[in-house]
């Protein structure tokens, strides 16, 4: 067994103690602070559940507001934070990505060879519903036309190969499937998108024989229980301009919705020809958050020179890269990849520090981490107002009705049953009037029903299709594709259009049923209050990204590859799949709203029946038994004080949950090892996407 062996004694990937050197080593910035995020996701959804749960016990969970505190429950549990890494072949992102994620492994676990290796996008991440696995997509499946989307809900379509997650050795070994490549006659290669006669720089070299090597695999998933993972990492690796130009579906789908895009370099050669293409094609919406990464500068240090000339080389190409991408100067990061992971295994903190990737870790951590809490926080303190807001105008109403029995009650001491008996008619009469209201509520219900159906209508998805097909068509039909930016501007315009249309609508529907909740309120005793009108403006924010991320691919550059059917259709797919998720979340929101309303008077037209009900009853029993008034007096006093006592608990468990969402400093122990001590999460309301990876 050699020293290494001997030092390790298991893999984290099996969440087991860790080599020493590697336990310190990994404790970086980025995954110290992607720890602390996980911790505070797992924290505050422990909150929510705590006060899902009492809400529950209290009978004061009804069906929106139970749904609405799973929604937030399964987004929190379920987030994921999305860093995808771009760049051509030999560029060293599978190096990276094993020194930033994996050094814990104490060994490469992605595949870093020089040459090409990763030859199809790899998704890496963690699905506690499915085994750990390797799941290969067959490169054959592009001539269907089917989208990724479609097909990861077809598993017999996709090649599985089981990975045990406790042996570093086999997981590595298990990946190199995702270099598999085959040959293709040229007729093969154009139709699956490997090979184009217009663009012939960019075609694969033909063998003699008259083919070319082709991808194996169209799409790799990757399923490990790694702790990084099991916090909601996905990552995600792309191989080559090659591949990204035959894959649409990557370029338009997923680095669009990444959170973070790495794009790797190499300092010996700056920014190459094809490197530019894909930083001009893919990654040059101001959209995406961006980090360059000049990796390999080991090769730019001159062991004959004095270490400030090789600092001073280093720092002239970062210069460089920095103009001709036109990007800040502090985004780019250079760095070796291959010093950092050697270092972290060794446990070498100086060859660490020297290879300069903790800077760009702490630029991860400062600045990704941060924006995907902010948005969690947002998202739970609005939950938390709504859910309030209705639980304790709920209590309110119910206090009120029980002062009102209480105080009804205690004025028949020392009266005779002549005066019960008046009281019972009284009751009734109160009863049969209230019952009036049910004729308003339903005329209140069919004005609803109509003005909802008026809202949502251009947000279906029928109405949407049409005006994206529209778009296409005339993409399709216009000369040289000259006219594809301004139909893809009008039709965003429209967009925005019906957008401010069904706010305006909402508006109008909540100052409609306004009128009608307060003569309810004024002539028959309820307490409706109205929430605030569906707010859509964050929907708005959504589509001016979409249109950002995805107008890059309609200009003259991309004029050839508009012209082809195949990446049209894909464009339109992954288009119409994102703005569906935007009308689709604009949708949800005002019927969400819609359903807020009627529930709540639906819960007061059934509390107030029953209260009718217990005061009859409470009057049945007195005048069967004077001696029961004090008692049901007592009763109703402690039913007050119950409710009293309710709503002071439903107050801190309230602000409990607001403290968690909005502590910003999280400390962790001195001797927390993130990687060795994973923290257990509830399960991923959604399957994890994997991880691409590429070449090293």
């Amino acid at each position: 067994m050699s020293e290494h062996d001997r030092g390790m004694t298991a893999s984290p990937l099996s969440d087991e103690p860790v080599h020493e050197a590697v336990h310190e080593a990994v404790h970086e910035p980025f995954v110290r602070s992607l720890d602390a995020l996980g911790q505070w996701r797992a924290t505050l959804e422990e909150r929510v559940r705590d006060l899902a749960r009492f809400l529950g016990e209290q009978g004061l969970l009804d069906e929106n507001a139970g749904a609405l505190l799973d929604s937030l429950r399964q987004r929190l549990a379920g987030e994921k934070l999305v860093v995808a890494f771009v760049a051509e072949f030999s560029r060293g992102k599978s190096e990276l990505i094993n020194a930033i994620f994996f050094a814990d492994a104490g060994r490469r676990i992605m595949p870093a060879s020089p040459g090409r290796t990763t030859m199809c996008p790899v998704e890496l991440g963690w699905d506690p519903e499915d085994a750990p696995g390797l799941a290969l997509l067959p490169i054959e499946t592009r001539l269907e036309g089917a989208s990724l989307t479609e097909l990861r809900a077809q598993p017999q379509l996709w090649r599985r190969v089981p990975i045990d997650a406790g042996d570093p050795a086999a997981l590595a070994q298990a990946l190199d499937a995702v270099r598999g490549v085959r040959a293709a006659s040229l007729d093969e290669a154009r139709q699956l998108g490997f090979w184009d006669d217009e663009q012939p720089a960019d075609n694969p070299p033909l063998r003699p024989d008259g083919q070319v090597e082709i991808p194996l695999w169209r799409h790799a998933l990757i399923n490990v229980p790694h702790p990084l993972l099991k916090r909601g990492l996905v990552v995600l690796d792309t191989p080559g301009l090659n591949a990204i130009g035959a894959e649409p579906e990557l370029t338009v789908g997923l680095l669009p919705n990444a959170h973070v895009v790495v794009f790797v370099l190499g300092a010996d050669t700056g920014v190459t020809r094809s490197d530019l293409e894909i930083w001009r094609d893919h990654l040059a919406s101001q959209a995406l958050t961006r980090y360059v990464v000049l990796n390999k500068i080991d090769a730019l240090i001159d062991p004959l020179s004095p270490p400030e000339h090789s600092q001073a080389q280093i720092a002239l190409q970062c210069e460089q890269v920095a103009r001709t991408l036109e990007i800040a100067p502090e985004r780019v990061f250079p760095l070796s990849a291959r010093q950092a992971l050697a270092g972290r295994v060794s446990g070498d903190a100086q060859a660490l520090a020297d290879s300069r990737l903790p800077a760009l870790e702490q630029a991860l951590a400062q600045q990704l981490l941060p924006e995907r809490r902010t948005v969690l926080e947002r998202m739970t303190l609005e939950a938390l107002d709504a859910i309030r807001e209705q639980i304790l105008r709920g209590l309110l109403d119910l206090r009120r009705q029980l002062a009102e029995q209480i105080q009804e009650l205690d004025g028949l001491r020392g009266k005779n049953s002549g005066k019960v008996r008046l009281m019972l008619q009284r009751v009734t009469a109160e009863t049969n009037e209230f019952e009036q209201c049910t004729a308003q509520i339903q005329a209140l219900r069919l004005v609803h029903a109509r003005a909802l159906k008026a809202a949502m209508a251009p947000l279906a998805g029928d109405a949407l299709r049409r005006q994206v097909d529209a778009m296409i068509g005339s993409i399709r039909d216009s000369f040289l594709k000259l006219g594809a930016r301004r139909s893809y501007t009008q039709l965003f315009a429209a967009l925005r259009g019906v957008l401010d249309s069904a706010q305006q609508q909402g508006s109008d529907l909540r100052d409609l049923l306004s009128a009608s909740c307060n003569r309810l309120n004024t002539e028959f005793g309820f307490s409706l209050m109205l929430p605030p009108a569906p707010e859509l403006a964050r929907f708005r924010d959504d589509l001016a990204l979409i249109e950002r991320n995805y107008i890059q691919y309609l200009g003259l550059t991309q004029a050839v590859r508009l012209a082809q059917p195949r990446f049209l259709e894909q464009f339109r797919r992954m288009l119409m799949s994102r703005l569906r998720a935007v009308f689709e979340g604009a949708a949800g929101e005002i019927e969400l709203w819609s359903r807020t309303v009627s529930g709540q008077i639906d819960a007061q037209l059934r509390e107030r029946r029953k209260s009718f009900k217990r005061r009859r009853e409470s009057l049945e029993r007195i005048r069967l038994a004077a001696d029961q008034l004090d008692t049901r007096l007592a009763e109703l006093s402690a039913q007050d004080q119950r409710l009293a006592t309710t709503e002071v608990r439903l107050q801190a468990l309230d602000d409990r949950v607001r403290r968690a969402a909005t502590r910003h400093e999280l400390a962790l122990p001195s001797d927390f090892s993130p990687l060795s001590r994973p923290m257990p999460l509830a399960p991923a309301a959604a399957p994890v996407p994997a991880v691409v990876t590429g070449d090293a």
